[in-house]
């Protein structure tokens, strides 16, 4: 496991985790210091924690509670995966709220509204993006407890057999990697080698949502990155490179899920902080920013 640590506040620290496990690795027993939500950015693998088991792929999160222990398992996937982690302070995390259920979720499948903020903290933690990185982490951890306190009980895996789950987080991987072509229900399940009541009823149960949501939410991801790196690419082009028919359905679905435009998405990727206070500023009650002065990033590099 390759762990850098990106950026670190009073409030929030920010790694990127690079794990090169696959089948063969012998899975162990771990312990979460603190609050953390991690945003997987690549690759999939099983969390097994308080007797119950995840799937995570591209776009899930990972939520840790203290004194929390979990396994990390690589059963489905031999290229490894990657993710960017948010460890919250205890006094930021009583800013931003959640309950003992919103901190038990464990693992979150693919949400429209974390995707979009969770790629744009990536741009930035790979230097394409002007915005602050803490300042993301922090809107990104204060959305996950918005979106969740009021979700419903993600799905679990437990209950699937070992090759169910395969075949689902498989599914999900060819999804991913085809979702600017035109792909439904059938079609998905023909690929899965299911029939498709059989097919919508395993990917949901193993991976928390149905494949098109899963698809939605994974163009939506793959938008969010082409509109973070490139500046000059019309967002008409970036609807259609990702496999929106029509551009109004796009800028809708958008803004549906980051709260902006693809255009204004796109200017605070670029440095507009506007957009960005007005959200960092919603958490407090009085309105009062966090000092950006304050931020301490850091570039210190680990393996374990």
């Amino acid at each position: 496991m390759l762990v850098t640590t990106e950026a670190q506040t009073e409030a929030i620290r920010i790694a990127s985790y690079r794990c090169d496990a696959g089948p063969d690795a012998r899975p162990f027993t771990e312990m979460h210091e603190g609050y953390s939500v991690s945003y997987v950015r690549k690759g999939s693998f099983g969390y097994r924690t308080r007797g119950n088991a995840y799937e995570l792929v591209a776009g899930s999160v990972l939520v840790g509670r203290p004194g929390d222990e979990y396994v990390c398992t690589h059963d489905h996937h031999v290229c490894g995966d990657q993710c960017l982690a948010f460890h919250l302070s205890a006094g930021f995390v009583d800013l931003i709220g959640g309950d003992d259920k919103t901190w038990r979720a464990g693992g979150v499948p693919p949400l429209a509204e974390l995707v979009v903020i969770g790629e744009l903290a990536q741009a930035a933690a790979d230097g394409r993006s002007d915005v602050g990185l803490d300042e993301l982490g922090m809107w990104f951890a204060s959305r996950f407890v918005e979106v969740v306190s009021g979700a419903a009980k993600p799905s679990l895996a437990s209950s699937a057999l070992s090759r169910d789950r395969r075949r689902a987080v498989d599914a999900a991987m060819w999804i991913d990697a085809n979702l600017q072509h035109d792909i439904g229900l059938d079609g998905a399940a023909s690929e899965a080698g299911l029939s498709s009541f059989h097919f919508l009823r395993l990917f949901s149960q193993v991976l928390g949502v149905t494949p098109h949501q899963y698809l939605v939410r994974s163009r939506l991801r793959r938008a969010a990155r082409l509109l973070a790196e490139d500046e000059h690419r019309p967002v008409t082009e970036v609807a259609l490179d990702v496999g929106f028919a029509d551009l109004s359905n796009f800028v809708r679905t958008f803004r549906r899920a980051a709260g902006v435009s693809p255009s204004g998405f796109r200017k605070a990727a670029k440095g507009d902080r506007k957009i960005l206070q007005e959200r960092i500023a919603a958490l407090f009650d009085d309105g009062r920013l966090i000092n950006a002065s304050s931020r301490q990033p850091s570039c210190t590099t680990t393996s374990d």
